[in-house]
């Protein structure tokens, strides 16, 4: 996988996570907050940890807080891997 789109960013939640009843990540999720969708500090630092692995893109702790929504994340992982 060279990049990250938001059907694989929606796969990686839905297996390290799931979704709540209340949340539809097959909505327009892209620029909506991690925690609207129902996704704590704890449960976003799992989806992190899973991009990591699968691409072999290092996101430092002190950049998670930044990566808000779902498209702050995508921008970021592609941005590495453009880089790399």
């Amino acid at each position: 996988m060279d990049t990250l789109n938001l059907e694989g960013l929606r796969d990686i939640m839905r297996q390290c996570v799931g979704t709540g009843e209340a949340v539809d990540l097959d909505g327009d999720i892209l620029h909506a907050d991690f925690g609207e969708l129902g996704y704590d500090s704890l449960a976003v630092l799992e989806v992190v940890t899973q991009v990591q692995g699968r691409l072999g893109v290092a996101i430092p702790d002190e950049v998670i807080d930044d990566l808000r929504t779902p498209a702050a994340l995508l921008e970021y992982v592609n941005r590495q891997r453009a880089e790399a």
